[in-house]
């Protein structure tokens, strides 16, 4: 496709003519689902592994881990300043690198996210009757998935609203969980002595497996940043898309990091990394404070993250084959929308996949969901590589225009390069894990039959 000037990117896939969504969703909405977006079950859960990975060496692969999604939140927001478009990546992409490209990507992230909100809802449900067993998982799960529908449905502006008390509710979590560490690491807890800080190098030292354990965290921890690109989603619908996306970039990213830092700090200093307790890390340091009913309250704030997640997947899914749909790469009745500018077509299009797929789990547990979800496993992996891969072709596209952007990215196109670098580590390393591989070789394996697919379907269209 002809090439065109940074600002207007997808201008001609996405004119003006055609429905638009509103914008009603709040700035300090947007921030909050960024974090929020960043903050799920596998930190409150799942930190744990990369700690027994690489042990207090784990830091370092989320301090890697958290550079790279700091690069690549800059890159996204510098593009969707200059062209805010719920399709985002995917429109981004189409425009640096063809129409096959980018609906390829959006079809990928779109298959992840439905396979992952069946996953949520299951989860979710499993989690509570851990807590109470009396109530039905099947039940819950279908549960879940009915209530989340009508919060989409509802409207961007409340559903913006329900996001941002469930982040709010993951970020007061975080904190409290930080200061209680603080507090007993600094002696302050009566009753609990405090172990300092010589977890950091007992047990084998700072990093006892070695750069080969750095390298195994790190591929358990950057997937815990996923959905991260969101935010990129859901600026095209806040009241300045610009002026939003901006201060989102600028706030969320750092703040990730210190959330995630701060948490794998106190548990490292807390619990050795060699302990068994790290099956529930967050639950194991409140434990040692001798916080009363310490893993039940992590496994409601798991449920909870699961559940904003839910949420939050659930609407951008909805607006990723929105945006296709609008760009002809998905059927047309799939861009419709009600009178509170809702594509009520394509929430209900993510979540029949979601229920096929959450009643397939309750009939044959443990079988149907796993084998989807490698499927789409390595997918934040690809979507981050074109992103990166849009954001140079287009700055360097407008720079030789002398084309003005809202947003521009601090250090390009050296942190862009530094980001592909790393993802590019990322994708060797995962080819020497065992288990890792075959998640990527599915993941490409189904980038590419989409855009095969997709071409093929392109240039039947032309001929006709």
């Amino acid at each position: 496709m002809p090439h065109s000037q940074h600002p207007p990117a997808a201008a001609a896939a996405d004119p003006t003519a055609r429905p638009q969504l509103g914008h009603a969703m709040k700035p300090r909405q947007l921030i909050m689902m960024g974090l929020g977006s960043a903050i799920g079950a596998g930190l409150f859960l799942g930190s744990g592994v990369g700690v027994q990975a690489a042990g207090p060496a784990v830091l370092v692969s989320y301090l890697v881990a958290g550079a790279l999604v700091i690069i690549v939140m800059h890159a996204l927001g510098e593009m969707a300043a200059a062209h805010p478009t719920s399709g985002a990546f995917s429109v981004y992409a189409s425009d640096a690198m063809g129409a096959t490209v980018g609906a390829a990507v959006g079809w990928l992230w779109w298959a992840q996210l439905v396979i992952v909100i069946a996953a949520e809802s299951v989860g979710a449900a499993g989690l509570l009757a851990t807590v109470w067993p009396a109530l039905p998982v099947a039940g819950l799960s279908l549960g879940f998935m009915v209530v989340f529908t009508a919060i989409n449905l509802m409207g961007v502006k409340n559903f913006g609203e329900f996001e941002f008390w469930f982040a709010i509710l993951k970020v007061v979590a975080i904190l409290a969980f930080i200061a209680i560490g603080a507090a007993l690491l600094l002696g302050l807890l009566p009753g609990v002595a405090s172990p300092g800080l010589s977890h950091f190098t007992a047990h084998g030292g700072f990093a006892p497996k070695g750069l080969a354990g750095i390298g195994a965290a790190l591929l358990v921890v950057v997937f815990a940043f996923g959905g991260t690109e969101i935010v990129a989603v859901a600026a095209a619908e806040t009241e300045d898309p610009r002026r939003s996306i901006t201060r989102a970039v600028r706030t969320v990213a750092w703040r990730i990091l210190v959330f995630y830092v701060g948490s794998l700090s106190v548990i490292i200093a807390v619990v050795p990394w060699t302990s068994e307790a790290l099956r529930s890390p967050f639950a194991a340091v409140l434990q040692v404070a001798n916080i009363p009913g310490a893993a039940t309250a992590i496994t409601l704030v798991a449920v909870i993250a699961l559940l904003s997640a839910l949420n939050a997947n659930l609407y951008g899914a909805s607006r990723m084959i929105f945006s296709l749909a609008q760009r002809g790469e998905a059927p047309r009745f799939l861009a419709a929308l009600n009178r509170r500018r809702v594509p009520v077509a394509a929430v209900l299009s993510c979540v029949a996949f979601g229920f096929f797929a959450t009643l397939l789990e309750s009939w044959y547990p443990e079988k149907v969901l796993p084998v989807l979800l490698n499927l789409v496993g390595s997918t934040c992996l690809m979507v981050w590589t074109i992103s990166l891969l849009s954001q140079l072709i287009l700055r360097r596209r407008a720079d030789r225009a002398g084309t003005p952007l809202p947003f521009r990215m601090w250090g390009f196109p050296y942190l862009t390069w530094l980001g592909l670098a790393i993802l590019a580590t990322i994708f060797a390393l995962t080819l020497f894990a065992d288990g890792a591989r075959l998640q990527l070789l599915s993941t490409t394996a189904l980038t590419l039959g989409i855009a095969a697919i997709g071409e093929v379907v392109r240039r039947w269209r032309a001929r006709g």
